[in-house]
């Protein structure tokens, strides 16, 4: 008991000194630990997890430029992931994944604030955007917030930072806000959202929803807007401008010749397809626009696909 003890409070001093970003503090009492019980499940996958960080960190030394230095960083995050794939034990020790977290994006945000303060990248978004996605990972989500707000004033057609801006709404409990912001995001470019580097519960249980229903990779990405209209995740919509209109109208004309000529496309072009329906669908609900529009819209879903159709109907 008393050696069970000792290592649980060897633990959780490594995560104390990961959140401080001191690394090897983590290091030694993570082997401190490993000599107690050499085949504890949570010390041996902590230092896995810190020694494949601390092996990459090696390589900063090659990089000189602070934001270069940030953004190598933050690259390695979905590699990182995969590597958690492969060693079979994607968050099963969630206190390792937080402490490791905060880690590396505090590492991070050091680099980004060295630079932030210059007049010359106060106005940058793709700085802004990772000084937000840091400050979203150490869990300032006020901070993070401030900084995506500006980046999304920039990259108003953005759907990275757009589905950012969702995110971090969603953890402040602004769920309409989010709910917009995600739609938005989803409509604009699903294939740029990773949805590794989401952390809300809203968009994450929408994303297993549609993995269980047997979609994955990029054509998940394609129909999580989908299933978020169907299952009123994506609830809160806008009427579009004239010129939003047109550039929807044409999107549709010519997806709708995509599909005609490329048989082979559907698997990403058919979801696409939909949602802008989806979206003219609520732009004349909006505006309260002919029903015969409508209903137009609808047969054109019911020929697409219509299992689609009757789960809307329904």
């Amino acid at each position: 008991m008393d050696a069970e003890k000792s290592v649980e409070r060897l633990i959780q001093k490594a995560y104390g000194s990961l959140k401080s970003s001191d690394a090897e503090g983590a290091k030694l009492a993570l082997n401190e630990a490993l000599k107690i019980n050499f085949e504890h499940p949570e010390v041996v996958y902590a230092l896995k997890c810190l020694s494949w960080w601390m092996e990459r960190l090696k390589k900063l030394s090659e990089v000189r430029d602070s934001y270069d230095r940030g953004g190598f960083i933050l690259s390695q995050w979905r590699s990182f992931y995969s590597f958690l794939d492969r060693i079979g034990e994607d968050r099963k020790f969630d206190s390792c994944l937080y402490a490791v977290k905060h880690f590396v994006f505090s590492t991070a945000l050091g680099f980004f604030g060295d630079i932030l303060g210059e007049e010359e990248n106060r106005y940058d978004p793709a700085l802004l955007l990772q000084a937000g996605r840091c400050y979203k990972g150490v869990g300032n989500f006020v901070e993070a917030l401030k900084y995506l707000e500006q980046a999304a004033r920039f990259k108003r057609d953005d759907g990275e930072t757009l589905s950012e801006l969702a995110d971090v709404n969603a953890l402040l409990e602004e769920p309409r806000a989010a709910k917009a912001l995600f739609r938005e995001a989803f409509f604009l470019d699903p294939q740029g959202i990773e949805l590794r580097n989401m952390d809300s519960e809203l968009i994450l249980r929408l994303a297993n929803r549609v993995r269980e229903m047997g979609y994955e990779g990029e054509e998940l990405l394609e129909w999580i807007p989908i299933y978020g209209a169907l299952f009123g995740v994506f609830s809160v919509n806008r009427e579009l401008k004239l010129a939003e209109l047109g550039r929807l109208k044409q999107s549709i004309f010519t997806l709708e010749n995509e599909i005609r000529g490329d048989a082979g496309k559907t698997g990403l072009l058919i979801p696409r397809l939909i949602n802008r329906y989806l979206w003219l669908i609520d732009h004349y609900e909006n505006v309260q626009a002919d029903p015969a529009l409508i209903e137009e819209t609808m047969l054109k879903i019911k020929i697409t696909d219509p299992a689609i159709y009757e789960r809307y109907r329904n």
